[in-house]
């Protein structure tokens, strides 16, 4: 995918899979976990999570990680980054939790979201990512060829 369209891609509320090393074991495959996510373009991945959860620990010891967002209707695209962490917010900011529980609930299940998990904002951490690598799939292309393939094989 071209710059702009990646970024517009990842910008859309998407669930997000996070993936971290795991390093707490021989033969341990990274920790993936489905997340909410923020993201405009040109800036950075934020996450939120629990100050006690696994994967904040292991994100706070790897000092990065890596998310991917999928769109699983056909034709079939993603968009995968990769960077370092830039920076740790504990407890975590209230501002960017709202803006996630708006990208992805309505108006009316985020300010219920918001009331019902106000607890849990003292024990959630904010991590914010750089962007430096990229890996991006669309698959319209590649459809396309198949779609164009196809109709010569009937036409021969």
């Amino acid at each position: 995918m071209p710059h702009h369209e990646r970024e517009r891609f990842l910008a859309e509320p998407r669930i997000g899979v996070l993936g971290v090393t795991d390093p707490r074991g021989e033969g341990r495959a990274p920790l993936l976990v489905p997340v909410w996510y923020h993201y405009e373009p040109g800036g950075e991945v934020v996450v939120q999570t629990g100050r006690e959860m696994v994967k904040t620990k292991l994100l706070l010891e790897a000092g990065r990680f890596s998310l991917c967002a999928q769109d699983d209707n056909r034709p079939y695209r993603y968009v995968s980054v990769e960077g370092p962490v830039t920076s740790v917010t504990d407890p975590a900011d209230p501002e960017m939790r709202e803006a996630m529980a708006h990208r992805y609930l309505d108006p009316e299940e985020a300010r219920a979201y918001l009331k019902a998990t106000a607890h849990q904002l003292q024990g959630d951490v904010t991590f914010r990512m750089r962007p430096q690598h990229w890996r991006t799939a669309d698959f319209a292309a590649f459809a396309a060829d198949f779609a164009e393939q196809g109709k010569s094989d009937a036409d021969g």
